[in-house]
């Protein structure tokens, strides 16, 4: 069973600025925050998608 903790949303944004925070992250934790963080459908816009793959190098990949 999970136990919830309650964290404020400084600590939040804290631990996800936080480099040496990121890499206790498993790939799959972080494919998972990925995929449900959005709110919806508004959330995925061309400009968002354009933005991350240029900060991570894709170049082969269009929408």
């Amino acid at each position: 069973m999970n136990q919830q903790t309650n964290i404020s949303r400084e600590d939040f944004m804290a631990f996800f600025r936080n480099n040496e925070s990121l890499n206790i992250l498993s790939p799959d934790d972080r494919i998972e925050v990925f995929s449900t963080i959005l709110l919806g459908n508004s959330d995925f816009k061309k400009p968002l998608f354009d933005e991350i793959f240029s900060d991570y190098g894709v170049e082969n990949l269009e929408l």
